[in-house]
């Protein structure tokens, strides 16, 4: 059984039923894989996003969640947008806390909790900082870290690298995919990027057309670490070019 299953997904905005803007999404996602979505601005995915996370319910099809169908339902999966959002007049600890103070633990109780995650997403040392006195880099990691404190067995996350570097993103990169293993959150990422696709994906759903469909569903067979310089993910980027192109 998927982690995650979407079936048959199709919706179109109340105050414009004629127009759709997705139709017949089937996807799945296994327990501890990573699974990016490709498409085009505007293309879809972000309400694909918005329909797991149940802040919209679709026109057709359904959501299933470990056997649950969880259609229309919010609260069951952990969504981190593209920007950080944390908040600047609270220290690092207590951006990351967050979470467990919604579920209504006490400040000293969330805390407590969220501590010792700190060396673990190697974020030691910047408990008491505040986020203008991170890099970028370090900024995403306390807002995955502060995701991955919703305790959610799944996680959305949506183009988190994008406003990085091509060097800090390398590295992000790296440390992604180490904390993705030690951690085993599934995870649903949507990218622009092809080539951070394929270095961190199991598979890779594109989204394409109006209204936007899966036209494919690629498997990443590859070993990791993934060298994007390797004569493999060269290749498959030009395949993935060429589909990704073509919308």
């Amino acid at each position: 059984m998927p982690k995650l299953e979407l079936r048959n997904i199709s919706h179109a905005f109340a105050d414009a039923p004629d127009i759709q803007i997705l139709k017949d999404i089937n996807l799945y996602v296994d327990e501890g894989e990573i699974v990016s979505i490709i498409g085009p601005s505007g293309g879809g995915k972000t309400t694909v996003f918005n329909i797991v996370a149940g802040l919209l319910e679709p026109t057709a099809g359904e959501v299933w969640l470990a056997g649950e169908d969880i259609t229309g339902k919010s609260g069951y999966v952990s969504y981190m947008l593209q920007k950080d959002l944390l908040l600047p007049f609270k220290t690092v600890l207590d951006n990351v806390a967050l979470p467990q103070i919604i579920k209504g633990k006490s400040k000293k109780e969330a805390r407590t909790m969220a501590l010792p995650y700190f060396r673990e997403f190697g974020l030691d040392g910047t408990e008491y900082k505040y986020p203008q006195m991170l890099s970028g880099g370090m900024k995403q990691r306390a807002a995955l870290l502060r995701t991955y404190l919703f305790e959610k067995e799944m996680a959305l996350l949506d183009e988190p690298f994008s406003a990085l570097d091509a060097i800090t993103k390398e590295g992000i990169h790296s440390w992604y995919l180490d904390i993705m293993k030690k951690i085993n959150l599934t995870t649903l990422f949507i990218t622009h990027d092809i080539e951070e696709a394929i270095l961190l994906s199991d598979r890779i759903y594109i989204l394409k057309g109006r209204p936007a469909e899966i036209s494919e569903s690629i498997l990443i067979d590859l070993s990791r670490p993934r060298d994007p310089l390797s004569e493999e993910v060269i290749q498959m980027k030009r395949k993935l070019k060429a589909e990704y192109l073509s919308i």
